[in-house]
């Protein structure tokens, strides 16, 4: 590693930030001590250290306990589909992927009500899922749904178990799934639940799911880190009925 002495922990986070990129310090090396660090750019380990904070936050470094730190390996993306609202069959069926699932009944809160279009206080099932891929966390997903419309058993229901390895509505079969998608700072459960720092970007998705009567039957919170999910989402054209008459 080389050269500028920057004066503050922004500046020596650029500099490290650019010798990672760029490939001159490999992803899986260790970067030197931290005292070494301070002494090659001239400032104090407290100032090192909040430089370092940076690249933790941003994903690109990681502190191992007892060894130093380390250029973070990139992690294997998964694949949201947008419309269907699930994971791709593929990430689903890899064997390396598995999906903890935690469920209890919880009253509306005021957003659910909103979301839900339920009264404040009605019992809701919540399932909380967490996708991980050898451990590491690849996405998030709190799934609310009326008492009366939650599945029986998601261990016993191989349906509902092979819904929930990919993310997909638990519920009755929706006629409509609205999803609204943003790039946003985690949350502080979502930071601990997906062991990122509060200041790397999640991709965040709403879903509603609605019958054919216009009930809403689930709404879906979805979170995952940013480094570690592509959504894919189709865009269909319709006609304009006037265009295809007379």
């Amino acid at each position: 590693m080389t050269g500028a002495v920057p004066s503050r922990h922004h500046d020596i986070a650029d500099d490290l930030r650019h010798q990672i990129t760029t490939g001159r310090i490999k992803p899986g090396e260790r970067l030197p001590s931290e005292v070494g660090l301070a002494d090659r750019y001239k400032v104090s380990t407290v100032t090192l250290r909040r430089a370092l904070a940076v690249l933790q936050g941003e994903g690109l470094v990681e502190k191992i306990h007892g060894k130093g730190n380390y250029v973070r390996r990139p992690r294997r993306k998964i694949m949201y589909v947008g419309g269907w609202g699930t994971l791709d069959p593929w990430t689903a069926a890899q064997p390396t992927l598995r999906v903890t699932v935690r469920s209890t009944t919880v009253p509306a809160s005021v957003h659910l009500t909103t979301l839900l279009r339920v009264p404040t206080g009605s019992p809701l099932a919540e399932y909380s899922c967490l996708s991980l891929e050898q451990g590491v966390p690849h996405g998030l997903a709190r799934i609310y749904i009326p008492r009366d419309l939650a599945p029986a058993g998601l261990d016993d229901d191989s349906v509902s178990r092979e819904a929930v390895t990919r993310f997909a509505v638990l519920g009755p079969s929706p006629a409509i799934v609205r999803e609204t998608v943003c790039a946003r700072s985690p949350t502080p459960d979502e930071a601990s639940a997906l062991r990122i720092g509060s200041t790397a970007a999640v991709l965040a998705i709403t879903r509603i799911a609605t019958d054919s009567t216009g009930r809403v039957i689930e709404a879906a919170l979805l979170a995952f880190p940013g480094d570690r999910v592509d959504a894919v989402f189709n865009a269909h054209h319709v006609l304009d009925e006037r265009q295809t008459q007379g």
